[in-house]
């Protein structure tokens, strides 16, 4: 009887704690957020956006990289880093791995945890735009006075494509 309680209890918490939707709208804000992070910063160099996305004490752990403590240091990093180099690169998330797992207080929304993968381009003078490799991603989001803020990313598991 203790293994049937038990295994009732596994699977409604698995419903409970599941990722949500692709249709919902905490998906879709945190999709929106993601966008604003790659396609707009990332790849564009227009980073304009990371100024209300991150927040102040944003940290960024990167497995070939190192860690980057703060928005401020993580924008200056973008700036001299991606942005100058010769060589366009570009982010594109893996069509189908973007998931988001809500993190709720008694009930009440007040962040979530983005995973997914993303694959890297090198676009160089003259030549086609080619992959360089993937790696996995993980993003905490907080939603801070109505607003969703990226505390911590984790950019890990890179390998050639």
């Amino acid at each position: 009887m203790k293994a049937f309680f038990l295994s009732c209890f596994c699977l409604i918490s698995s419903h409970l704690f599941a990722q949500v939707a692709d249709t919902s709208a905490l998906y879709k804000a945190i999709k929106t957020g993601d966008s604003l992070i790659f396609d707009i910063g990332f790849n564009t160099c227009n980073l304009a956006p990371y100024n209300d996305i991150f927040a102040d004490d944003f940290r960024f752990y990167h497995d070939k990289g190192g860690i980057t403590f703060g928005k401020a240091a993580f924008i200056e990093s973008m700036q001299t880093g991606i942005c100058k180099q010769k060589n366009k690169l570009e982010r594109f998330l893996v069509p189908g791995t973007l998931q988001v797992f809500p993190l709720a207080n008694n009930g009440v929304l007040y962040g979530a945890i983005e995973n997914g993968d993303h694959a890297f381009y090198v676009t160089e003078k003259d030549k086609p735009r080619y992959q360089t490799g993937v790696a996995r991603f993980t993003i905490v989001w907080l939603l801070v006075d109505g607003k969703w803020k990226a505390t911590e990313a984790l950019s890990y598991d890179h390998r050639a494509k």
